[in-house]
């Protein structure tokens, strides 16, 4: 059962932090759609140990502070951000276990991940255009820090301030509505799909009551092996 939390982490960790900080719409509160395909090696497939990593992530989001849910095998994973803080907090709960556990992120822990992202400039608007999740999206050229030629679809009919743009894609001033990265080895297109503004409610970086506090590394090795 551990080993599942386990290689549910792996899907989880694969495509988290690519998405916690592309919530932060101008209204205060609501909800990004986003879909998501994988590019898996035969290696990649093994490690997940024949579970499917999400297709589609919600992103509710209130004043700055975001908050994802998943399901993969049996446990239920929760990210939350604060992205005014720059810290975060994973939520584990493995309900036929009676199980949970929360994991808290400092600002190190965030700025370590940030800092093995690639870094990416020379941003070109190239004019061809197509509607993306009901917005107007053109598709822009740009360089990794490798010097590799990439490519990206953004909007401008959105405006969301201090956001994944400027966290991942600084200088590109629109907002990104589908794009492939490369995260911890693993190529992952994300799509946006809807936006909408409805109340979510309050969101809390606080650990919730009856969730025992641990460390990733920890929780991890519950798996007992690889």
């Amino acid at each position: 059962m551990f080993k599942s939390i386990k290689t549910s982490f792996i899907a989880l960790i694969l495509v988290g932090s690519a998405i916690i900080a592309h919530a932060q719409k101008k209204i205060s509160e609501g909800t990004l759609t986003y879909g998501l395909e994988y590019k898996l090696t035969d290696e990649q497939k093994s490690q997940m140990g024949g579970m499917e990593p999400p297709a589609e992530l919600k992103v509710k989001f209130n004043n700055g502070l975001t908050k994802i849910e998943m399901e993969q095998g049996p446990a239920l994973i929760g990210i939350i951000s604060d992205n005014n803080e720059k810290t975060g907090l994973i939520l584990v709960d493995v309900p036929v276990a009676q199980k949970q556990y929360a994991v808290k992120q400092s600002k190190e822990d965030v700025a370590k991940a940030m800092g093995e992202l690639p870094k990416y400039s020379d941003f070109k608007a190239t004019g061809e255009k197509q509607t993306i999740a009901g917005y107007n999206a053109e598709k822009y050229t740009f360089k990794d820090d490798k010097g590799a030629a990439l490519e990206l679809w953004a909007t401008k009919d959105l405006d969301l301030p201090n956001v994944g743009a400027q966290n991942y894609f600084p200088g590109l001033n629109a907002f990104p509505v589908k794009y492939t990265m490369t995260q911890r080895g693993i190529l992952t297109t994300t799509t946006l799909k809807a936006v909408s503004d409805a109340k979510v409610g309050a969101i809390s970086i606080a650990v919730p009551a009856g969730y025992e506090e641990t460390t990733m590394q920890a929780l991890m090795s519950m798996g007992g092996g690889e």
